[in-house]
């Protein structure tokens, strides 16, 4: 009998080749909305259209000022890409979908473990009516986050910066 990838990797897998996209020169990330076994949209960072993006211009400004990750995104050049998954993708086809995410180094391309998505894109993607946020930590590792827990766990009360 064939060994089968499993349908979280798989969609992961697709995540992570869409992280390839990416522009940023700190992290990459890639996001695939998922519903019914059907690929919705998917998103990676990167400047808005027409813009320079980091990659091009060669530095990054929150590099510069030091600035930690998960902390003022609004010095940030990109377009995140589970908010550039959802500018893509109908209402409709996104209530009670699931968001697959890979972040990578743009040096090397491993998977960065860890990471989830910041404040902002939380917002958006509770507003969107996604219902879970599958996150890549290695190959065959992830972590699967109801938004459901985000309403009940505002991090937006608590004065937390980061993730």
């Amino acid at each position: 009998m064939l060994d089968r990838i499993s349908k979280e990797n798989y969609y992961l897998d697709i995540a992570q080749t869409v992280s390839e996209r990416s522009t940023c020169i700190r992290r990459r990330f890639g996001a695939v909305i998922v519903k019914n076994d059907s690929i919705i949209s998917t998103g990676y960072n990167g400047a808005p259209r027409g813009r320079a993006n980091c990659n091009e211009l060669g530095s990054c400004y929150r590099d510069t000022l030091g600035i930690p990750r998960g902390e003022r995104y609004e010095l940030c050049r990109s377009v995140h890409a589970e908010a550039n998954a959802i500018i893509a993708a109908p209402r409709e086809q996104m209530l009670g979908a699931t968001i697959y995410m890979c972040c990578t180094s743009p040096e090397d391309g491993s998977v960065m473990a860890g990471t989830t998505s910041c404040m902002m894109c939380k917002r958006l993607i509770i507003n969107a009516g996604i219902e879970r946020l599958v996150v890549r930590d290695d190959a065959l590792t992830f972590r699967v986050i109801n938004v459901s827990d985000w309403i009940s766990d505002d991090d937006s009360l608590g004065g937390k910066l980061g993730y």
